[in-house]
C-alpha cells in the first residue's frame, strides 16, 4: 500500500527535489574528483621526487663502491615487473606498489651486468592521507547535499503551498463561490517584488472580481426586467379579458399567460441566484407528495412507489422540482412518463429522444433548448436551483433503451416515518 504524500508534495515539488538532488550529487562528485585527483597527484609527485632523489644517491654510492643507502637494493624481490623491465631497457622510473604488505613508492634504474638498482620508500602515510581525504570528501558532500535539500525543500514547498492555495480558490470559484480570493502574501504589499505565483494569484483574483461583477449585473438585470414586466402584464391581462369572446381573444390571453409564466420564472431564478432562499421544513410522505404533483399537472403520468419514505423537506419547493420535471418530460419527451419513488430517490422518466448532449455535459442552461423545441430552458434550471436549496442532488441521464431520466436524491429520509437509515437507532 502506497504511503499518502502531503498535500504540498505534488509533481512540481517532486521534480524540484529530484533536480536539486541530481545537481547536488553531480556538483559534489565533480568537486570531490577534482580535489582527490589534485591532492593525489601532489602527494604521489612528492613521493616520486623523494624516491628518485634517493635512487640518485644510491646510484652514486653504488658507482663509487660505497655501501648502498637504506632502502636501496639490487634486484629486490618485491620490485614490480614493469619497473624491472624498464630498468633492463636502460630507463629510470617510479611506481607505487606493495612491499611487505605496505604501500611503497619504488624507484628503479639500470646497474652493471644487467642488474637493477631499486629504492623503496614507505608510502603508507601518504596513502592514509589520501584515504582520509576521500572520507572527508564523502561526508562533507553528504552534509552539503542534505543541507541543500533542506533549504531547497523549504523554498520549493513555500511556492507549491501558494500554488495549491491558488488552485483551491480556482476550484471554489468554478463551484460557484465567487467571493473566494487568493490574497497572496506578495500581492498584499505592492512594494515587494512580485514573482510568477503572485502574478497568477493576482490575475485569478482580478478574474473572479470581474466575473462576480458581471454575474451580479446580469442577476440585477434579470430581476429588474422581471419586476418591470409584472405591472404592464397585469394591465395587459386585464385589458385582454375585456375583449369580446372569440379565437383572437383566446390567442391574446394565451400569449399573455405565457409572458406572465416567463416573468414569474425569471423572478424565481433571480431569487435563487441571490442564494438567500429559506426552507420551510416539514415531515412529508414522498409517495403521497408525488401523487399530488401528478394530479396538479393534469397529465397521464404514472406514479410508482417502490419503497415509500418520509422526508424532512420543504413541500412547496419539492413539488416545484417534481412538477417542472414532469412538465419537461411531457413537453420534450414521449409517454409513458413515470414518476417513481424508491426511498430517498425520486425518478422521473419519459420515453422520448432523451436529453441533449449539452445538458448532460454542462447541466440545464437558461434560454437554451434544442433546435425546434419549445420553451425557454427555465424549467430544468429552476428545478436544479430549488434542488440545491433543498440540499438534494438532481442528476440528468439518458436511459440505455431510450428516454430521459432525471434522478432526485433527497437527504435525511426515513422509511415509514422511522429513524433515517443513515442514523443510529
Amino acid at each position: 500500500m502506497r504511503a499518502a504524500l502531503p498535500r504540498w508534495a505534488g509533481p512540481l515539488a517532486v521534480k524540484a527535489a529530484v533536480f536539486i538532488t541530481v545537481m547536488c550529487c553531480a556538483l559534489t562528485a565533480l568537486l570531490g574528483v577534482l580535489v582527490h585527483v589534485s591532492v593525489t597527484n601532489q602527494t604521489i609527485g612528492e613521493a616520486r621526487d623523494l624516491a628518485l632523489s634517493r635512487l640518485t644517491e644510491a646510484t652514486a654510492a653504488y658507482e663509487a663502491g660505497d655501501p648502498l643507502t637504506p632502502g636501496a637494493d639490487l634486484d629486490p624481490a618485491g620490485l614490480p615487473a614493469p619497473l624491472r623491465e624498464l630498468a633492463a631497457a636502460g630507463g629510470r622510473g617510479t611506481m607505487v606498489g606493495d612491499h611487505d604488505g605496505r604501500p611503497t613508492m619504488w624507484a628503479a634504474g639500470p646497474a652493471d651486468r644487467g642488474r637493477t638498482l631499486a629504492v623503496a620508500v614507505d608510502h603508507s602515510q601518504q596513502a592514509r592521507t589520501i584515504r582520509g581525504l576521500d572520507r572527508a570528501i564523502v561526508w562533507s558532500s553528504a552534509l552539503a547535499i542534505g543541507a541543500t535539500l533542506l533549504v531547497g525543500a523549504f523554498a520549493v514547498t513555500r511556492v507549491t503551498r501558494r500554488l495549491h492555495a491558488t488552485a483551491r480558490v480556482a476550484r471554489r470559484i468554478s463551484a460557484g463561490d465567487l467571493d473566494a480570493r487568493v490574497n497572496d502574501v506578495l500581492t498584499r504589499d505592492p512594494s515587494r517584488p512580485q514573482d510568477e505565483v503572485a502574478a497568477v494569484a493576482a490575475a485569478l483574483d482580478s478574474m473572479a472580481a470581474s466575473l462576480q461583477g458581471k454575474l451580479l449585473a446580469e442577476q440585477r438585470f434579470t430581476a429588474d426586467v422581471a419586476h418591470e414586466l409584472r405591472t404592464p402584464l397585469t394591465g395587459l391581462h386585464a385589458a385582454a379579458e375585456l375583449l369580446p369572446p372569440g379565437r383572437p381573444t383566446e390567442l391574446v390571453l394565451d400569449r399573455v399567460a405565457a409572458l406572465r409564466t416567463l416573468t414569474e420564472d425569471l423572478l424565481e431564478i433571480s431569487r435563487l441566484d441571490t442564494g438567500r432562499e429559506r426552507l420551510d421544513v416539514a415531515d412529508e410522505e414522498l409517495g403521497a407528495l408525488a401523487a399530488r404533483v401528478v394530479r396538479a399537472s393534469g397529465t397521464g403520468t404514472r406514479v410508482e412507489v417502490v419503497r415509500d419514505a418520509r422526508a424532512e423537506t420543504d413541500r412547496r419547493r419539492l413539488e416545484r422540482v417534481l412538477g417542472n420535471l414532469v412538465a419537461n418530460a411531457h413537453k420534450h419527451g414521449r409517454p409513458p412518463v413515470v414518476l417513481a419513488v424508491d426511498g430517498s430517490v425520486v425518478t422521473v422518466r419519459d420515453h422520448g429522444d432523451g436529453y441533449p448532449e449539452y445538458l448532460l455535459a454542462h447541466g440545464p442552461q437558461r434560454f437554451r433548448t434544442e433546435a425546434g423545441a419549445k420553451g425557454h430552458g427555465l424549467g430544468l434550471t429552476i428545478a436544479l436551483g430549488q434542488a440545491e436549496v433543498l440540499g438534494a442532488r438532481l442528476e440528468f441521464a439518458n436511459a440505455p433503451d431510450g428516454g430521459a431520466v432525471a434522478v432526485l436524491t433527497l437527504p435525511r429520509t426515513a422509511p415509514d416515518g422511522d429513524t433515517p437509515p443513515d442514523e443510529p437507532v
